[in-house]
């Protein structure tokens, strides 16, 4: 698993919490995947542990992660 450096020095600072197999897991088997305009690519997962929706933003390649957090607005009826 790849990380950009903004995810090492910002994301994980802010977040502590954030777990690398979450990460695995919603990237392995995401309920929802979403395009960004920028090419930056948005998976969500469900985390049982926490009971929360996680985003996982990666960059195009599809691997390396950019971005998580625990999303407040998932609604998993929406998922297309």
């Amino acid at each position: 698993m790849e990380f950009t450096r903004y995810y090492l020095e910002q994301v994980l600072r802010k977040r502590p919490y954030l777990r690398q197999e979450w990460c695995e897991s919603v990237l392995s088997h995401p309920l929802k995947t979403r395009a960004q305009p920028d090419g930056r690519i948005q998976r969500w997962g469900f985390i049982a542990a926490e009971c929360k929706y996680l985003r996982v933003v990666t960059l195009d390649d599809g691997v390396t992660i950019h971005n998580a957090f625990f999303d407040r607005d998932f609604e998993p009826d929406t998922q297309s």
